[in-house]
């Protein structure tokens, strides 16, 4: 396996199958970005009020959203790379709140599994680097996330 996940569900919500969907989905985009073996990540699954906490605490924004994440990679001022030979790639957290999976899958008029996988692409996407602060890169990341899934198997009909 390319990655190693470590799942949080503060939830109690989450079932084994959506758990074991969330990671073949990454596992599937980890090989299509050809991610090493062994990188690390976790997923956490919260409610809409925590991840409200999360967003206004670490982006200024006092309101619910469907995914954060917090990639390690990134360096911020003053903060020094750790190398070293047999340490494993650490890519970061993603944040999916469950309650705005939920709601979207219906406002989108979609399955709930492909609302979760797309969720969890999008913030993994975000941890390899990609963005969508400007047009030409939304194009590219939006792009790549389409047929990722598609390929998967969870396309916007699904």
């Amino acid at each position: 396996m390319r990655l190693e996940l470590d799942f949080i569900d503060e939830t109690n919500e989450i079932s084994e199958e959506v758990q074991k969907l969330v990671e073949s989905v990454l596992q599937f985009a980890a090989q299509k970005e050809d991610i090493e073996e062994g990188t690390e990540l976790s997923v956490t699954f919260v409610d809409n009020a925590r991840i409200r906490e999360i967003n206004k605490e670490y982006r200024n924004k006092d309101a619910a959203t469907d995914v954060i994440s917090f990639a390690l990679e990134e360096m911020g001022e003053e903060e020094v790379e750790i190398i070293g030979a047999d340490m494993p790639r650490v890519l970061g957290d993603i944040i999916i709140s469950i309650e705005r999976t939920k709601e979207q899958a219906e406002e989108y008029g979609h399955s709930f599994d492909r609302e979760l996988g797309f969720l969890a692409l999008h913030g993994f996407l975000h941890l390899l680097g990609y963005d969508h602060m400007t047009e030409s890169d939304e194009r590219v990341m939006f792009t790549k996330q389409k047929d990722i899934l598609d390929e998967y198997g969870l396309s916007r009909e699904a």
